[in-house]
């Protein structure tokens, strides 16, 4: 039993012994640093029940629970606030129980529980990978992490956007431009190549526009008429119908977009459980339009298409089929939900990680699921998340003005060098120890500066400003544990501690590391990774005012020594497991 509960429980005795009051709740709070005490019952919700003056009935919870709670030292009351002093002991304690326990805030996997499916990554197989993707994989693959620490099974998976006119516009720009150009002969990534080719595309296209313009067509009729745009929507046709030369051509650019993702998602930390495609996926889910005909969930209008209508859930009406017999997206999703839960039978919800400008669609897509009388549906989360901007404006595809995902890599490895030089700190590394830590560096600046907002939140991406070493930053927290790492390696890890009393700062240290089982928890809960990376950071804040308050290696004697050296370790492996849940590694030097 936590001490909040024992608390809770001992509270609630003390109202019943003093007030005949059966309590139903009992609100706390840290205590303010101001004033002396661990943890502080809030008096005020209390006052519903019991009447009187607030100091006197903190007074008398006080007093009880001083004579009846061993944990509890001393009190005092300020206005309707009751701050709890909690004996050294019960940290103590607490610290000898989870020193060893290089796990501690992660919970094993509950075998009745059902399984959890995230999905994540999900690109266009015309482009590589942007920094919009960066902020979905970081955060895709970090829930997943901490939904796992926080005892579920977890399968992570991505649908590959692999088919549409988009695709067909690289395949065509390719087919006509390219002259036979391939990774291997370039020297590109596959992604890379194809991209450009998307690009090229919307340059030839553009220029049709204009040609067709100047002899007199509307720009509406100009784009729709526009001959390369004609041909691609024939080369679809083409790939739906199954022609030979265009599906091979299709598997062979697709082929090169796949090598080029795997490198990107290699360098960027993220993996896959497994993985599903649009072309196996985008005609999934008609037969179950066919079947919420049947139960009165779909209506055909009199043009032939279905439609789902959400009005009184105060949504609007949604088609789920064309008039012509065709699938829209929402089938697609409708289908391959469907189809997740078929292949891994013990998955009892899903994640979709995707913007939010998608929100509506998601919302659309649980209720036509629950309405279609699908249980799990009711463990469906859109884990949406806002843009990513830089200094320099918005990001566009087609026009060729993203922010690479390798490039962005690449550069932050780089921004990590120049400061780590200027700064001085690698005497005595190699070329190549320096050639890593500046990308572990580098990546944990990227990861964290995006990992630390909350989801929800519109991002404005500064490099420079990510790599600082001091403040809320990746680079600061790494510098930390590499800094308690050198401690460690000069002290001996195997003297025993039998200390009777902490220093308050060891107190303070203690209890911020007590919190991270309940940090885990409640990210998981909250789909957040932002509430396990900003309390890593206030895990840090606290140690580094340990630090350069407390001697560690020059205290008074060896077993105040030992327990100080024990309490910098157990900082430090929860200092890593944080961050491994946010897919950043820690260097043992810096």
């Amino acid at each position: 039993m936590s001490l909040q509960e024992t608390l809770s429980n001992y509270v609630k005795q003390a109202v019943k012994t003093n007030f005949s009051i059966a309590l139903e709740n009992v609100e706390f709070q840290a205590t303010r640093k101001e004033f002396a005490g661990d943890i502080t019952v809030v008096i005020f919700p209390m006052l519903r029940f019991v009447k009187g003056n607030p100091v006197q009935i903190g007074e008398t919870i006080g007093n009880y629970l001083v004579e009846n709670v061993a944990e509890v030292k001393a009190f005092n009351v300020v206005k309707g606030f009751l701050n709890i002093e909690i004996d050294d002991s019960y940290y103590i304690n607490f610290f000898n129980s989870i020193k060893d326990n290089n796990n501690f805030g992660f919970v094993s996997q509950k075998a009745k529980d059902k399984s959890i499916m995230v999905e994540y990554s999900s690109p266009n197989t015309n482009k590589p990978l942007h920094l919009g993707h960066v902020r979905n994989n970081l955060l895709g693959f970090s829930v997943s992490e901490i939904l796992k620490a926080s005892g579920k099974k977890v399968y992570k998976t991505q649908i590959i956007n692999d088919r549409g006119i988009h695709i067909c516009k690289s395949m065509l720009a390719w087919e006509r431009f390219g002259n036979g150009e391939t990774p291997e002969s370039t020297g590109l990534k596959g992604d890379k190549l194809v991209g450009n080719y998307y690009v090229k595309f919307d340059q030839e296209y553009k220029k049709e526009i204009q040609d067709l313009i100047s002899k007199g067509s509307s720009e509406e009729d100009a784009k729709k008429n526009a001959p390369l745009l004609i041909e691609a929507q024939n080369m679809l046709l083409n790939w739906e119908a199954g022609d030979d030369e265009t599906v091979a051509l299709w598997k062979k650019m697709n082929g090169w977009v796949y090598d080029g993702f795997a490198e990107t998602y290699k360098n960027l930390g993220v993996d896959f459980d497994t993985l599903y495609y649009e072309s196996n996926t985008y005609l999934l889910g008609k037969e179950f339009v066919a079947e919420g005909l049947k139960s009165g969930v779909f209506q055909k209008e009199e043009d032939g298409s279905v439609w789902c209508d959400l009005t009184e859930d105060g949504l609007d009406k949604k088609i789920v089929q064309r008039a012509d017999g065709t699938a829209v997206y929402m089938t697609q999703d409708i289908g391959t939900a469907i189809q997740r839960i078929k292949d891994f039978p013990d998955v009892g919800g899903m994640v979709y990680t995707v913007g939010n400008e998608q929100d509506y669609h998601f919302q659309v897509l649980f209720l036509i699921l629950k309405k279609l009388g699908f249980d799990w549906a009711k463990n469906l989360y859109h884990l949406s998340y806002g843009m990513v901007d830089l200094p320099s404006g918005k990001m566009k595809s087609r026009e060729g003005t993203v922010v690479d995902a390798d490039d962005l890599i690449e550069d932050m490895a780089a921004t990590a060098e120049e400061i780590s030089e200027e700064l001085g700190k690698l005497d005595g590394y190699s070329k190549e120890e320096k050639k890593e830590l500046y990308k572990t560096i580098g990546l944990g600046a990227l990861k964290y500066y995006i990992l630390k907002v909350d989801p929800k939140k519109r991002i404005l991406f500064d490099p420079k400003e990510s790599i600082d070493f001091q403040g809320n930053t990746g680079p600061f927290i790494q510098y930390t544990y590499a800094r308690i790492q050198s401690i460690l390696r000069k002290a001996d890890l195997n003297t025993s501690s039998n200390v009777k009393e902490l220093h308050p700062k060891e107190k303070e240290l203690i209890k911020q590391v007590q919190l991270f089982p309940e940090v885990v928890q409640n990210a998981a809960d909250n789909h957040s990774p932002a509430l396990i990376a900003n309390y890593t950071y206030d895990l840090v804040k606290e140690f580094n005012s340990f630090y350069q308050n407390v001697s560690i290696l020059g205290a008074d004697n060896a077993s105040e020594k030992a327990f100080r050296v024990q309490l910098s370790q157990v900082v430090a492996n929860t200092i890593k497991n944080s961050f491994g849940l946010l897919g950043i590694q820690v260097p043992e030097r810096m």
